[in-house]
């Protein structure tokens, strides 16, 4: 990516719901040349989509966790049936596989506390490749919400 493409990415991270007019004019280049170097961006699997940011508060998601589960027996596998089933939670948000003590680590958000508990009893102790897990209860959250390239 050239400098000029790094400028579209900003730009669209920081709003996506722009026009072409208005980014082009953004980033210093005809509109022309922005619709293309977006497409060729997208083509090149540089974008991948764009989203709408949805309050999980809304959605009567008030409390957040990390659960931080171990696995046995370790197999690929095991892994990939296992992190299908919790990604196809509805409680979840994010599934990862990591590495050190633990195997997987599962963002997840709930409508209360006593609904995370239920959420583990119900959906992680019946589980029998789950031979452990924890949590993690997330009171706040920030993140960038723009990512540069790194050298």
């Amino acid at each position: 990516m050239d400098e000029v493409d790094s400028a579209i990415v900003r730009a669209l991270q920081a709003n996506a719901r722009q026009t072409n007019r208005d980014l082009a004019r953004a980033v210093g280049i005809a509109p022309s040349t922005c619709l293309e170097r977006v497409r060729l961006l997208r083509d090149r699997g540089v974008i991948t989509g764009y989203h709408a940011e949805i309050s999980l508060a809304a959605l009567n998601r008030h409390v957040q966790a990390f659960l931080h589960v171990q696995v046995r027996p370790m197999s690929r596998e095991v892994i990939e049936n296992l992190k299908a089933y919790i990604g196809g939670l509805p409680e979840v948000i994010s599934v990862f596989v990591v590495a050190g003590g633990d195997d997987l680590l599962v963002h997840v958000a709930v409508p209360s506390v006593d609904g995370l508990h239920s959420f583990l009893m119900d959906k992680f102790t019946q589980r029998r490749e789950i031979v452990g897990f924890r949590s993690s209860v997330i009171y706040q959250h920030a993140r960038n919400r723009i990512l540069e390239e790194l050298a």
